[in-house]
């Protein structure tokens, strides 16, 4: 029992001082749901993955947000990492710089969209359709503009409706449904300011709700 508990005295206070312990058994405490271990991780790599998704992202405020994020995903993921296919450090880096990429391409698939739909609206422009951009077609974008394109009013969803789903011109909007043009081009306009703006408000929800998956 002496021996027991000094045992445990002794890699408490390791873990709190970072002592000893080496990345793997830090990983194998956080396996054990180990705070002690996460916070000694965090303190002893966050300069070397700041800089690495530094680099990815050119954001320091994006490098914040998802520096936690890591983390979380760090404890909330530990029994993933198998030591004998290589260092936990190695293991870490790799999660870091792949979430940063991800980050960067979401951001830019929603750049894309709102700027192809900003295209449309623009007179003499080639009707849009859906399967154009792939991007726009994956689930995560797509479920998005759905949850944007709701909050609009309905004169504005109907003309954003039939310039992207049903691909059609601002001329032939007008013809269909009896609407003076300049009516046409001033609700798509409207909406697709909407729309931008939604994107930047939901996309960081869509982002945190993927981490967390």
């Amino acid at each position: 029992m002496l021996y027991e508990f000094d045992h445990q005295h002794t890699q408490s206070l390791n873990a709190k001082l970072g002592l000893e312990l080496t990345d793997e058994q830090l990983m194998a405490g956080l396996k054990a749901q180990n705070q002690e271990a996460l916070a000694t991780l965090y303190r002893r790599h966050t300069p070397l993955l700041r800089t690495i998704m530094g680099r990815v992202l050119g954001n320091e405020t994006d490098v914040d947000d998802l520096l936690q994020e890591v983390f979380v995903e760090l404890w909330n993921r530990a029994e993933r990492y198998d030591e004998a296919k290589g260092k936990a450090l190695g293991w870490i880096v790799t999660l870091a710089r792949r979430r940063a990429i991800d980050r960067v391409r979401k951001k830019q698939a929603y750049a894309r969209a709102a700027e192809r739909l900003r295209e449309q609206s623009a007179g003499g422009a080639e009707p849009m359709h859906p399967a154009a951009d792939e991007e726009v077609a994956s689930s995560d974008v797509a479920q998005l503009f759905q949850r944007v394109i709701a909050t609009l009013p309905s004169a504005q969803r109907q003309a954003l409706h039939l310039a992207y789903y049903a691909g059609l011109s601002q001329r032939d909007i007008a013809h269909r449904t009896g609407i003076p043009l300049g009516t046409i081009k001033t609700r798509l306009e409207l909406a697709l300011r909407k729309v931008r703006g939604g994107l930047l408000a939901f996309g960081g929800e869509v982002e945190w709700q993927a981490a967390r998956s």
